[in-house]
């Protein structure tokens, strides 16, 4: 009995030292902005990442973002493309060429002191890009 009062004493001073371990992963939040690039179905996005408990702002990653159009899976996608690091915390660039316009699942994967993927949502339509927000209550055919 006294071995296993040690071990789980240890235990949890382990999980003290490292609060990651005792909470679980870090997770990221994106904010994603698109604007038309200047040539037709290219957008330059501006994705900012941040720690989704803590809202500190994700660094030093090796961001890969791509996209793929959920109405019509396995036809219309983006292969990933590496997306740079801008001079402030958490924000990253990329540019996206598209295939078409419409809704676009963009997958934004995070590599490095945090492994994660964020899905953002959003409808290019011209120059304009637009927020997509999943909702149970509207059911479309």
């Amino acid at each position: 009995m006294r071995t296993i009062t040690c071990m789980l004493v240890a235990v949890a001073a382990l999980m003290a030292g490292c609060p990651q371990a005792a909470h679980g992963q870090v997770r990221a939040k994106a904010a994603v902005t698109c604007v038309s690039a200047g040539q037709v179905l290219e957008y330059d996005c501006t994705i900012r990442l941040a720690n989704a408990r803590s809202g500190e702002p994700l660094s030093g990653l090796t961001v890969s973002v791509g996209a793929d159009m959920p109405s019509m899976p396995g036809m219309h996608n983006v292969r990933p493309v590496k997306a740079t690091e801008q001079t402030e915390k958490g924000v990253y660039h990329v540019r996206l060429e598209l295939e078409m316009h419409g809704d676009w699942a963009v997958q934004i994967d995070l590599r490095g002191a945090v492994r994660d993927r964020v899905i953002a949502m959003l409808r290019f339509e011209g120059a304009e890009v637009i927020d997509v927000k999943p909702s149970s209550s509207q059911h479309r055919h």
